[in-house]
């Protein structure tokens, strides 16, 4: 990702070029957004469970992710978010926040005044629809982390996890060769698809005795990419990625 603070905005623009047509006007409008740029350090809340939201947080570098808490402490991961991705979008047009948002790594993020956004949209129609198709992407994506826990084993769960993230991770040109980063502890995995970290360890052997890929140190290697979207029955269509973007 490009450090210069001037060009902070280009992913969001480079996101949104990837899948419409934007006009000259509407780049400038977006480089033009009122914002902050932070850097959060790993297991930083962004926004809490209960906050009203006034800015919206564009991941430049690093990883994110949605979770929430139950009285006895467990802890459920909703979803993960890469650079380029807005995760608390929805926070333009809900009165308060319903779960907690948090670094999962270092990040560089730029805080994005809702105001700032309003304006953006009112102005330009063509933003507005293109935004409101990342909430739907997100509640696509949420279908399906919600059929992988209520239908399929911890194998396939873990399975399917991985290959949506390397998916998500190729589009960025962020892994290549069947291999990325994947910077997940076996517990923060396991909170994400339900089951114990002990569980985890297990199925990670597992998948690693079979064949199909290696886990160590954040690293992630897929060495029969076939064979672990069949074993996830893995069907990237809910990611809604551009179609030039292919494996």
């Amino acid at each position: 990702m490009n450090s210069d603070p001037g060009n902070d905005l280009m992913p969001l623009i480079g996101k949104l070029a990837s899948i419409m047509t934007l006009s000259e006007d509407e780049r400038y409008a977006i480089q033009g957004l009122p914002r902050t740029r932070r850097r959060l350090g790993a297991r930083e809340d962004i926004s809490r469970e209960g906050d009203r939201p006034s800015q919206c947080c564009l991941i430049l570098e690093g990883w994110a992710f949605r979770y929430k808490t139950l009285g006895n402490g467990n802890r459920q991961i909703l979803s993960f978010h890469l650079p380029g991705e807005i995760p608390d979008l929805q926070g333009l047009h809900l009165r308060h926040m319903d779960h907690n948002l948090s670094t999962l790594t270092e990040c560089t993020v730029v805080f994005i005044p809702h105001n700032g956004l309003q304006a953006l949209i009112s102005e330009f129609p063509a933003l507005t629809a293109e935004l409101w198709r990342q909430t739907l992407v997100d509640a696509a994506i949420y279908r399906g982390w919600m059929t992988s826990i209520g239908q399929r084993s911890a194998a396939e769960r873990i399975a399917h996890v991985f290959c949506e993230l390397y998916t998500k991770l190729h589009s960025l040109g962020l892994a290549h060769d069947y291999s990325c980063a994947v910077p997940l502890t076996q517990g923060k995995l396991g909170d994400a698809i339900g089951i114990t970290t002990i569980h985890v360890n297990r199925v990670l052997q597992s998948l690693r005795v079979a064949g199909l890929i290696t886990y160590k140190s954040g690293k992630l290697t897929i060495h029969e990419w076939s064979a672990l979207t069949k074993l996830a029955q893995f069907d990237p269509a809910y990611l809604h990625l551009n179609p030039k973007v292919g494996l």
